[in-house]
Parts: structure tokens; C-alpha cells; sequence
């Protein structure tokens, strides 16, 4: 199992250390090294969602906030309560949630993905954006999503995966093994953190194999929507 710092601690307690260490530095990251592509995809994750006229929807792995203020602008009067594990990544969030106006929309709180503290079938729609595959345990984060989705409502899960084409992937590859490490740790002092991200991308499961994981841990009509030449994928299963 690939790990932030390869110490003794569980994935789960060095993922929380690492996004907690970069949390000031990330969303800056995230959007420059992504070349603000991931905002695309975010709003195709928002679209999806939008076609379930969700009254309540679970943001697991919320980090920052963006997929959950993105929700919680273009979905008239929907309630939405994202969870994270690093209480750094939350308190960024809550800044920039207070500033758009969406705190009596949008709850945050820290936990632990494995183990929320939600009611069975609480939820309209679940979503987790690149949080999946930092899980220490991902078939219990799994089925803890389809435990609070209520019967007929969907979890819809953004991810990073490898492309197919080879031409394609070895440009991809050299991008995030090589040169995203180096602005990464450079801006936020912590290589070792995006030496772990394209690592953990790597050890994820292909779409073929998470969509039937999916399927093993309580979703029905699982499909993944390849985004950017297989760069991510939109991973979609109703419950």
C-alpha cells in the first residue's frame, strides 16, 4: 500500500498529516498543475448531480470545498454537509464557504469516510472528488457510501486514472512523476506529498475493476465516463 511518508502510521493518520501540512498551498496547486481541467470536470460531476433534484447530498473527502460551493451554487435549495479528515483542508473550506454565502447550505465537519456519523439512507446523493483512492480501507469507504444513500439515489465519484493510449500516457506520466513533484514541493515544501499523489493514482484500480468493486459494495448500473483522454474518470452507481 503506497503512503504519504512510508512511517509506521496508517495510511489513514499520514494522509490526514500530509493535507493538513498543504492545505494553505493546495487549491493554488491544484488549479495551476491541473491547468484548470479539474474545474471541467468538476462541473460535469455537478451536472450529474444536478439530474437527481438532490435535497441532501454527502460530500465525502470534501477537502477544500470545491465540489461542495459548486453543488450548492447550481443546485437550487440543496443541502449539502461535506466531510473531510484533515481539519487544515476544512478550515480553508469554511473560509471560502463563509465569503460566497453558502454557510447555511453547506455543513462541514471533520470524519472519517470509513466511519460517518450519518443516518442509513440520509442522503439524496453521495460524491467523493479525488478522495477515493486516499482511503485506507477502500471497499469500507465504499459500502459506508451506499449505507447512507437512500434507495434510488446515486453516489458519483471523480478520480484520476491512467490513460490508455501509450503515446498519450508516457506524456502524462512524465508530467506527473517528474515535473509535478518539483513545483509541488517546491511551492508547498512537501515533495514527498506530490512524489504520493500520482503514486497512489498508479496503485488505484483500473475502471474496469472499481466499477465492479462498486458493484460488490452495494451500487447498481455502475459505469465510469472517461474525462480528458482517460486522464480521470466519472465513476457512477445508483443505489
Amino acid at each position: 500500500m503506497v503512503k504519504p511518508y512510508n512511517t509506521d502510521q496508517s495510511k489513514k493518520s499520514e494522509v490526514r498529516t500530509m493535507f493538513d501540512h498543504i492545505a494553505p498551498h493546495y487549491d493554488m496547486l491544484n488549479h495551476t498543475l491541473s491547468m484548470n481541467i479539474d474545474r471541467i470536470w468538476r462541473r460535469r460531476v455537478v451536472r450529474i448531480v444536478r439530474r437527481q433534484s438532490p435535497h441532501h447530498i454527502l460530500d465525502v473527502a470534501t477537502g477544500t470545498g470545491d465540489l461542495a460551493i459548486e453543488m450548492a451554487r447550481r443546485i437550487p435549495d440543496v443541502k449539502v454537509c461535506g466531510v473531510d479528515l484533515s481539519e487544515g483542508m476544512l478550515e480553508v473550506a469554511r473560509r471560502k464557504v463563509v465569503a460566497r454565502g453558502l454557510d447555511a447550505r453547506i455543513t462541514l465537519e471533520q470524519g472519517d469516510g470509513e466511519h460517518l456519523r450519518l443516518e442509513n439512507a440520509s442522503v439524496d446523493v453521495a460524491t467523493v472528488a479525488f478522495g477515493v483512492r486516499n482511503f485506507g480501507d477502500l471497499e469500507a469507504g465504499l459500502r459506508e457510501l451506499a449505507r447512507t444513500v437512500r434507495v434510488g439515489g446515486k453516489v458519483v465519484i471523480l478520480e484520476f486514472s491512467r490513460p490508455k493510449n501509450p503515446i498519450f500516457r508516457k506524456l502524462y506520466e512524465f508530467y506527473t512523476y517528474r515535473i509535478l513533484p518539483r513545483i509541488g514541493g517546491a511551492v508547498s515544501h512537501d515533495k514527498r506529498a506530490y512524489e504520493y499523489l500520482p503514486e497512489s493514482v498508479g496503485e488505484f484500480p483500473v475502471p474496469k475493476d472499481f466499477v465492479e468493486l462498486m458493484t460488490r459494495c452495494g451500487f447498481k448500473n455502475c459505469k465510469a465516463h472517461s474525462q480528458s483522454f482517460g486522464i480521470a474518470q466519472i465513476y457512477v452507481g445508483e443505489r
